[in-house]
């Protein structure tokens, strides 16, 4: 089977349908769309957002020390 990046070549939908090899994933996707409220994926997203603030608070700076 031909490998293709998705990402680029699917932008606007699926170029090779059936053949597709991440159907499982499409379907998922379309399961969690249908039973998730909107207000729950809004809350899931913020949820995400404080958690990698969090993880940047908690590290050290990275100092970026130019080379002479």
């Amino acid at each position: 089977m031909e490998t293709i990046n998705c990402a680029e070549a699917c932008k606007n939908g699926c170029i090779l349908g059936d053949k597709c090899p991440n159907l499982e994933y499409k379907e998922q996707a379309s399961k969690f769309i249908e039973e998730t409220s909107l207000d729950q994926m809004l809350a899931m997203a913020d949820e995400a957002v404080r958690r990698k603030m969090m993880e940047r608070a908690s590290q050290p700076p990275k100092w970026v020390v130019p080379e002479d």
